[in-house]
């Protein structure tokens, strides 16, 4: 049985302060490397497959574990769960930020998605354990204004860190807000929700879900390389849609599913997390791109790379919260349509940008437009698929929507050379942002034949 939500307003400041300190540092490492990609292959070499890897890794173990830390959030506790992957998550940030080579940078990257795994469900289900009615619609807003700017914040921070020290810091500076946020932690005091069985660990699922993303990614970033006729590149293929048809299988007959597939019986989680497949995919190879051209084509330095994504994120900090709060007023179906085909005119707007890039009018009216067209979308989408679920399983509904979109972003990427080619030049560039605009029309017509608003818009879930 759930908990009523508590009311201690300072406790409630708490709460929030940490969900989004804790998700923030995952979503951030997950964009800010973007930046790094070109100074990491200048001392290691390997080209865009080596730049692919060193992001992919990290969403490939973010995305396959994910959804086993949503059980073990609801299971164990929330406040427990969190700070073993606070503490994970920092140590695995140092061992990325003294990688002596390129094999070593990635493998550790992969440590550091399964441990951020452990970040997200636990940080998003405190908020719903806390908060509710309007107030939660509120918080869920401020959350996701602040996680969501991190995809976009994070190439400014990896930009002005990369151009003045070094791309090593990149990973190290994650220690400082990690520190802070074990220290608000202790102010929480005990869980505010748990069960009293603890469920087996799905480890079948887990290794079968790593398995079934893995071996399609490989797939993706290495078929440049040896062709699609290679035993190298079809026979991870194949076997990973073995292992991932095998996994949906095991999920809908263990005891303990890390997914549960009852929960896609509702109409607004199964839509919404259709629709977040599209928007998230394009988000990832958007602003992937848009990174690695700026400097390896346009030729500017890492920081104004960074400078030049920022107005989006400027755009989420007013909107997010203010539309959270509306779209618990009067449901999110419109917001989620809206949104996402806002984003993807920016997007379009984007194919007007040449070699030189003129800024201010190639490259920054679409980045505005898509700032615009993100803030309708997210909060909206966050808060639909867990209205649409029981507030007891809001840790693994959070893990569900976040290893989608984690996922999204991790196929997306996989798929850039698909679109791109071996090398990134103008034209695979207006390629890329073609790709963003469809998957982010795409993502708001599934949201309007899908989603549906609550008949009346309060504390129940929404079927």
């Amino acid at each position: 049985m759930a908990s009523a939500p508590r009311t201690d307003s300072a406790t409630q400041r708490i709460v929030l302060l940490v969900a989004i300190l804790a998700s923030f540092v995952a979503f951030l490492d997950g964009t800010i490397i973007n930046v790094a990609l070109p100074a990491i292959t200048r001392e290691f070499g390997g080209g865009l497959p080596v730049q692919q890897w060193v992001v992919d890794a990290y969403l490939l173990t973010l995305g396959a574990f994910i959804l086993l830390a949503g059980s073990l959030s609801d299971a164990f506790g929330r406040v427990r769960i969190l700070a073993i992957g606070l503490v994970g998550f920092g140590a695995t940030s140092l061992l990325c930020a003294i990688a002596p080579s390129a094999e070593f940078l990635i493998f550790v990257r992969a440590l550091q998605g399964a441990t951020a795994a452990l970040l997200v469900p636990s940080s998003l289900a405190i908020i719903i354990s806390t908060f509710s009615g309007q107030a939660q619609a509120r918080a869920i807003g401020t959350w996701t204004a602040w996680t969501g700017t991190a995809m976009i914040v994070g190439p400014l921070i990896g930009g002005l860190l990369v151009d003045t020290v070094s791309w090593r810091l990149v990973f190290g500076i994650n220690v400082i807000p990690i520190a802070v946020t074990l220290v608000l932690l202790t102010r929480m005091g005990k869980d505010p929700e748990r069960t009293t069985r603890r469920p087996r660990v799905d480890v079948i699922g887990a290794i079968l879900g790593a398995i079934g993303l893995g071996g399609p990614v490989f797939a993706l970033i290495e078929q440049a390389r040896f062709g699609w006729t290679s035993p190298v590149v079809w026979v991870p293929l194949l076997v990973g849609v073995i292992a991932f048809a095998a996994f949906l299988w095991w999920e809908g007959r263990t005891r303990d599913p890390m997914m549960p597939l009852s929960l896609f019986e509702s109409r607004n989680f199964s839509a919404g997390n259709i629709a977040t497949v599209f928007i998230y995919g394009a988000l990832g190879l958007g602003f992937f791109v848009i990174a690695i051209y700026l400097q390896q084509v346009a030729g500017w330095p890492a920081t104004l790379a960074g400078i030049a994504t920022l107005p989006p994120t400027l755009v989420m900090l007013f909107l997010s919260s203010r539309i959270g709060a509306w779209a618990g007023r009067v449901g999110p179906r419109m917001f989620m349509t809206v949104g996402p085909i806002v984003g993807g005119l920016g997007f379009l707007l984007m194919l007007a940008v040449d070699s030189g890039v003129n800024y201010w009018l190639e490259l920054l009216p679409g980045l505005v437009i898509f700032g615009i067209g993100l803030s309708i979308t997210v909060a909206p989408l966050t808060s639909a698929i867990l209205g649409a679920i029981d507030e007891s399983q809001a840790g693994i509904g959070s893990a569900i929507n976040n290893a989608v979109a984690r996922v999204a972003g991790l196929v997306a990427v996989a798929c850039a050379g698909l679109i791109l080619g071996t090398v990134l030049d103008l034209a695979g560039f207006h390629r890329a942002m073609i790709a963003t605009a469809i998957a982010m029309i795409l993502g708001g017509v599934i949201s309007f034949v899908g989603i549906r608003n609550p008949t009346v818009v309060d504390d129940s879930p929404v079927r």
